[in-house]
């Protein structure tokens, strides 16, 4: 967890985004994590929106800031001398792609640099942020910030996607909504909004969904404490669109955390009887509140458990469905999360097919002659999506595709594969599998 700063100087938002981009980089931390523990320290929520904005900015955009800071400075910079990269990138990333006011953005990072304990350093972070205003930063190539060993892998899988796919990911996401069609109707919702000043759109193929272009912090949407909207992909959203649901539904949700989609669900059926699973007790933890805050904290059995450990968790009645929304490479959601890339690991991508494949096969055995499967991921890599799901129905007689139709994205294998950006939404895979009614 990164300390949040005490002050409440202009240099507030570029100190903490100095440590949270200095964890991100040098010490594996995860951005989603550093931001969720250390925002709140921060009473100003413009401050708040500046440190987060500036985090995902410098992250996108490290490559070309490694070439300038490569290119400007005699000799590289040493091992202590990383929160200084961490600001600096902070600084650039103020510049461009950000924009803001030259004068005030470098005054503020230098004051940050003293602040931060480098007053000695701040001549250096003036005269190097002076000269990318002056010069300008380097070209950068969306394909520079992936691994070498995961742009191969996409490149092979595909081939006439792929600048698409780099250039998609490279960008900033839109904010979508859910509206909880159980506390008021998506019309009426949107008409809230626009008494707020927020503009919003409908999108025809999914009922709940909303698409904000000009993203805004939760607290300045209508009713977001009270649970009238969630913040939620349009490509995730399309997973209750996949699924059956019939008043008194058995359903598993057997990787349920942080437990969008389970509410998704809820609200859209109050009668199912949904199980939610998840191996770690903290993640669960978040389910239950997602749950409360929207108003179905008592329509579901919330359990910590693997789904493959049948004996500690089953009671051997099968579900009518079953939701695989399986651990993956998160290779789908690189602009809403682009530490992905710094972190994700070729070795990764192994023990995750044998994970998803674990997945399959166990929750399977629970679905009931008749029902329905669906397994999502969001990742854009065929071995875990479309391989993943023809060696699962090669090695399953009893299992059968259920097409899905354009909507989902594009036809891959048993599946459909929606790519990052497209329609707006997030990289996504569904395959539907019914099983046998004689199995």
């Amino acid at each position: 967890m990164t300390a949040a700063p005490r002050h409440a100087s202009g240099a507030a938002s570029r100190v903490l985004a100095a440590r949270i981009l200095d964890a991100v980089l040098h010490r594996g931390r995860s951005l989603k994590a550093e931001l969720a523990s250390t925002l709140p320290g921060l009473p100003d929520p413009r401050d708040r929106a500046l440190t987060e904005t500036i985090c995902f900015a410098a992250l996108r955009q490290r490559s070309r800031y490694a070439v300038a800071l490569a290119a400007w400075m005699p000799k590289p910079l040493a091992k202590r001398d990383e929160e200084l990269r961490a600001l600096l990138y902070a600084g650039f990333a103020q510049l461009d792609p950000i924009g803001l006011p030259p004068h005030a953005a470098v005054a503020a990072t230098v004051e940050a640099a003293r602040e931060l304990g480098r007053a000695h350093q701040a001549g250096l972070v003036n005269a190097l942020l002076r000269r990318a205003q002056r010069d300008g930063l380097p070209a950068m190539d969306p394909a520079d910030a992936w691994p070498p060993w995961l742009l191969a892998q996409l490149r092979s899988d595909w081939p006439q996607h792929i600048d698409a796919i780099l250039a998609a990911s490279a960008e900033p996401a839109p904010l979508w909504l859910r509206v909880n069609r159980r506390a008021g109707s998506r019309d009426a919702y949107t008409q809230r909004l626009q008494e707020a000043g927020i503009d919003a759109r409908a999108v025809e193929a999914l009922p709940d969904g909303l698409w904000l272009d000009s993203p805004v912090a939760v607290t300045a949407l209508p009713g977001f404490a009270a649970g009238e909207a969630s913040v939620q992909d349009g490509a995730a959203q399309f997973v209750a669109e996949a699924l059956p649901l019939a008043a008194e539904t058995r359903f598993l949700d057997a990787c349920a955390a942080p437990g969008g989609k389970s509410a998704h669900l809820l609200e859209r059926e109050p009668t199912l009887r949904l199980t939610a699973l998840d191996v770690d007790a903290r993640r669960l933890a978040k389910v239950r509140d997602t749950f409360k805050r929207v108003g179905v904290g008592d329509a579901a059995d919330l359990r910590v458990a693997d789904v493959a450990d049948l004996d500690a968790w089953w009671d051997g009645v099968p579900f009518d469905a079953v939701l695989i929304d399986a651990p993956c490479s998160a290779t789908g959601i690189v602009r809403r999360q682009p530490d992905i890339l710094m972190h994700r690991r070729e070795s990764d991508l192994a023990a995750l097919v044998t994970l998803q494949a674990r997945l399959l096969d166990a929750c399977w055995r629970v679905l009931a002659p008749g029902g329905v499967l669906l397994y999502a991921t969001c990742s854009i890599l065929k071995i875990e999506n479309a391989a993943q799901v023809d060696a699962f129905l090669a090695r399953t007689p009893e299992a059968v595709a259920a097409p899905l139709d354009a909507q989902f994205g594009h036809l891959s294998g048993a599946g459909r594969q929606r790519f990052p950006g497209e329609d707006g939404m997030d990289g996504f895979f569904y395959a539907r599998l019914h099983k046998s009614a004689s199995a």
